[in-house]
């Protein structure tokens, strides 16, 4: 969230068009989402704190090389190296929670507790940029990460344990460049449609490409003894409804901040701190409901907090759908928190979907699903609300943004209407059982979970 309250400034220094801005965005999350998995597996094989240490190492390196950008192409690819890092830390943490916690509630509650940091870090996001970006200019929200990520060295080589799985799975390369195919050509296609032409032969090509990496992935992945992503977990429909979850959500929080932080620098003026502040509202909502998310989730089950998560996701977006070029400060701050609220009870509903049930040798990388699947939703959702923008923008940003934007709030509200719908379906008795039966099979294909950890001193 740091670098979406810097885009404005990106754009105007680097002279970045709004897909620019996209890539941006999305150049870090697509490569972090097809890495994740691969990540995940590394962790399980050489040891979960040594590749969460190269992890930070790589990350803050390419935050470095960020922050020397002479311009978007050299940004656009230091990004990518930044999103290497990253992808060595979510599945790996996610892993050393859940092979930490091994009690269902216990493990609700410290899940609970990662989601409010990560709603923390979502609220800090905005404001820490906004102040960055006013005094020292774009550069300095990559400055910050380097005395963060030298810290988190630090303190994982102090509190850590050292861990990995006793059976690691074997690398699957077809696998791995298949999702790297499907996602990038299909992010590319959906941000240059506006610009190309919907029905250009370049676009129509990077569409079928797309489809193409999808077929062939599906067909190769139940021919592997250790496929990439095992299509066994899909049959549990808790595991396959947070997957989807996830994406709808994040698509939803992407596309959102996106062109909110549009919406109050370019159109309405407001500096990147009073942008950031702005959007405070909704961040200490979303910390706030992560946490109470994890404790309804341990006590009443995923239910609850994923229905109410997507009715407050609508009401967000049909108030948005309401904007206007002069919005009150009390019309937006209502409107953020409601979607604050929305977006903070999801995210530990999804995470404890994906790993319960499933035996503790599966749960790196049934985390590493989840992860890749909120990256997947973001760049999906920055891609498409961007491409949305630009389709039906006529004019400068100032005047064109707010009939430009319509449609993208009324994708919000339809991520919400499915998330609903998911959150009824996919937590009754026949979800669960498919759930207990999915256990089983992985248990019985398997090593015994007793063995599946190795601790390293």
């Amino acid at each position: 969230t740091i670098v979406n309250v810097a885009l404005p400034s990106i754009g105007r220094e680097l002279h970045a068009s709004v897909s620019g801005l996209q890539w941006t965005i999305d150049a870090y999350a697509l490569v972090l989402a097809s890495l994740l998995m691969f990540s995940g597996s590394t962790a399980d094989r050489i040891g979960r704190r040594k590749t969460f240490q190269a992890g930070l190492a790589v990350f803050t390196v390419g935050s470095l090389l960020c922050s020397l950008a002479p311009g978007l192409g050299w940004l656009v690819a230091f990004r990518m190296i930044q999103a290497v890092g990253g992808s060595m830390l979510n599945p790996v943490a996610m892993s050393i929670i859940t092979n930490t916690f091994t009690d269902p509630a216990e493990r609700a509650r410290a899940i609970g507790v990662w989601g409010g940091v990560f709603g923390l870090s979502v609220a800090l996001g905005p404001v820490v940029g906004g102040a960055l970006v006013d005094s020292i200019g774009w550069r300095g929200i990559f400055w910050v990460n380097i005395p963060v990520g030298i810290a988190a060295i630090v303190l994982t080589a102090l509190f850590v344990p050292e861990s990995r799985a006793a059976r690691h799975r074997r690398p699957d390369p077809v696998g791995q460049v298949l999702v790297i195919v499907l996602l990038a050509s299909l992010t590319y296609a959906i941000i240059e449609g506006p610009g190309s032409g919907w029905a250009s032969a370049k676009i129509l090509f990077f569409f079928g490409l797309a489809l193409a990496a999808l077929i062939v992935f599906l067909a190769w992945e139940p021919r592997r003894a250790d496929p990439l992503i095992d299509p066994r977990f899909f049959r549990s429909a808790p595991f396959s409804g947070a997957t989807a979850t996830a994406v709808t959500a994040f698509a939803a929080m992407g596309g959102f901040l996106f062109l909110n932080t549009l919406y109050l620098q370019d159109v309405r003026g407001f500096s990147p701190l009073a942008a950031g502040l702005y959007l405070l509202p909704m961040a200490a909502t979303m910390a706030v409901c992560a946490l109470l998310a994890g404790r309804i989730v341990a006590a009443r089950g995923a239910r609850i907090p994923l229905v109410i998560a997507g009715l407050a996701l609508i009401a967000g977006g049909l108030l948005l759908t309401r904007l206007t070029d002069a919005a009150g400060p009390g019309f937006l701050a209502i409107t953020y928190v409601v979607f604050g609220a929305g977006f903070g009870l999801v995210n530990a509903p999804i995470t404890n979907a994906a790993v319960s049930g499933m035996p503790r040798q599966q749960a790196g990388v049934a985390a590493g699903v989840a992860s890749t699947s909120r990256q997947v939703g973001t760049s999906l959702g920055v891609a498409v609300m961007g491409s949305v923008l630009s389709g039906n923008l006529h004019g400068p940003m100032r005047t064109g943004f707010v009939p430009a934007s319509q449609l993208g709030w009324w994708i919000v509200a339809a991520c919400g209407a499915i998330i609903v719908i998911l959150g009824i379906i996919t937590t009754g008795p026949w979800a669960r059982r498919t759930a207990a039966r999915t256990a089983a099979r992985l248990e019985a294909g398997g090593t015994p979970p007793a063995r599946s950890e190795v601790a390293v001193p």
